[in-house]
């Protein structure tokens, strides 16, 4: 039975051990350093990138799905999704494992190629599925990368508003297209760890910030007050917890793919301690206030603090664009032929059209906030609840599929029957909750954004620019008597006089 079991975790770890045993331990100092910073594959990795990059900026529009929701549904939403979020992405890990080991028994090499999403549906449920998970998942990943660069130029403005946010997406469009440089999520591992140091010191400001402040005068705490906005919150915490659409990518980074199970519960637990603390300590100060400020920053007062924690989640932005660019990346090089070319800079090259219908559609839409909802309703909720919930069910779907699968279900969920069950649940209530109620919620908000606003809005939801008075007229020397006006020309025909 030893044997057995032995047997089965070589084939599930596949090329990993192979490539770990072959390049050996690195004996200077310099590629010491490199494997340090550069090159991550364990389960430490794995769980800061699920945790970096679920709580993205993300966690400042909350306290705006807080002041749609109410306090408790707020609170309530975000343990459900994070609670369901969790199981969807065990779910894509049991199915990328039993993808990879069917493949590895066909003698398949994955050395030069970075398995996806999209390929783990092709093997096990045919092209239909792979076509719709492509097209489903390079959507999702288009606007996730979108909302990052949108966040980018919010957040710079309350920092520097001498340029209005266009031109800030400008910019950042040119800086996050520097991602192309990362080769794959191997490569992370530095900026993974020090994207969550950000993203934790960024909730706690937000939260002692906002307790310190107070309540502002008169605040008032009304939501939910409208159900258009009711379910246009809970997507947004629908889509906070939809981060797994990289999760192929990040498990196959890993050196030991199969224990990847539980990291993505670990670390929704841990973003669950920034996101909940955050929004309902900002809610609780400025109340119905964040109706009309989708961004946490614009309430807060400018101190260093703030500025700090402007200045990181900027860089974290920028870490989490390469996350979300990263999987079309690969989905572009696979298109093109270029996926296995071993040369950093033809591949960087090769990378370069694809950040520019991001740049262009964030110049179009630059809604930070209600764009959330509306991916969150639209994409998200298939991409990452609806599509794996179905691929699992039908995977397993026949008793030898069930007898052989590589990972059975675990007891306390009820094995296959309560996995089943589960599964059901998952796809009615994200059909008709989040894609049905909260599509149309976050639709009728979005277009009643682009209604005000415009498209290609030049600087969304700032102030108006406090025009200077009208300087007074130029007056040379006020307290002087005027000249006395110049004597009559008597001798003029118009002033003689004649008597009667």
């Amino acid at each position: 039975m030893a044997s057995t079991d032995k047997v089965v975790e070589t084939v599930i770890v596949g090329n990993y051990v192979e490539m770990e045993s072959e390049d050996g331990k690195p004996k200077d100092v310099k590629s010491k350093i490199s494997n340090l910073f550069w090159h991550g594959g364990s389960a430490y990795d794995a769980w800061f990138s699920c945790a970096s990059n679920q709580v993205a900026q993300v966690l400042l529009t909350l306290p705006y799905s807080f002041s749609q929701l109410g306090m408790m549904s707020g609170i309530l939403f975000q343990l459900f999704y994070g609670l369901m979020g969790s199981w969807t992405a065990y779910l894509i890990s049991i199915l990328y494992v039993e993808y990879r080991t069917r493949k590895e028994r066909e003698k398949a090499d994955f050395r030069n190629h970075v398995i996806q999403w999209f390929e783990v549906l092709d093997g096990l449920l045919g092209k239909h599925w792979r076509n719709v998970g492509l097209a489903f998942n390079c959507t999702f990943l288009l606007f996730g990368s979108v909302i990052q660069l949108i966040a980018c130029a919010s957040n710079i403005y309350y920092i520097n508003d001498n340029l209005d946010k266009r031109t800030w997406t400008y910019i950042f469009g040119a800086c996050c297209a520097t991602t192309v440089f990362i080769p794959s999520f191997h490569n992370y591992r530095i900026w993974s760890f020090l994207g969550l140091l950000m993203t934790t010191y960024t909730a706690w400001y937000l939260t002692i910030a906002s307790l310190l402040h107070g309540q502002v005068e008169g605040v008032k705490h009304s939501g939910p007050s409208k159900v258009v906005l009711y379910f246009t919150g809970a997507t947004n915490i629908l889509y906070t917890f939809g981060g797994h659409a990289v999760t192929v990518e990040i498990m196959h980074a890993m050196w030991k793919p199969q224990k990847f199970k539980a990291i993505y519960l670990l670390a929704t637990l841990y973003v669950l301690t920034l996101t909940i603390p955050s929004a309902a300590a900002v809610y609780w100060a400025f109340g119905d206030m964040l109706l009309n400020h989708s961004n946490a920053f614009a309430l807060l007062p400018r101190s260093p603090f703030r500025n700090m924690a402007v200045t990181l989640m900027l860089i974290h932005q920028f870490i989490t664009f390469g996350f979300a660019c990263t999987p079309l990346y690969f989905v572009w090089e696979k298109a093109i032929g270029m996926h296995e070319c071993k040369s950093l800079c033809k591949r960087a090259a090769a990378r370069l059209p694809v950040v520019i219908p991001i740049w262009f559609l964030a110049i179009i839409f630059p809604f930070f906030g209600p764009i959330n909802s509306t991916v969150g309703s639209l994409l998200v909720s298939f991409t990452v609840y609806i599509i794996p919930a179905l691929a699992h069910i039908f995977t397993f779907k026949s008793a030898a599929a069930r007898e052989n699968a590589v990972e059975q279900p675990p007891r306390f969920v009820g094995r296959w029957v309560g996995t089943y069950v589960i599964n059901i649940f998952v796809v009615v209530w994200v059909l008709i909750v989040g894609f049905g109620f909260g599509g149309w919620a976050s639709m009728v908000n979005f277009i009643h954004q682009i209604d005000t606003f415009g498209l290609f809005t030049k600087c969304y939801q700032c102030p108006p620019q406090q025009f200077p008075p009208p300087a007074a007229p130029l007056v040379m020397n006020a307290t002087a008597p005027l000249p006395p006006p110049p004597p009559a020309n008597l001798t003029h025909p118009h002033h003689i006089i004649h008597n009667p």
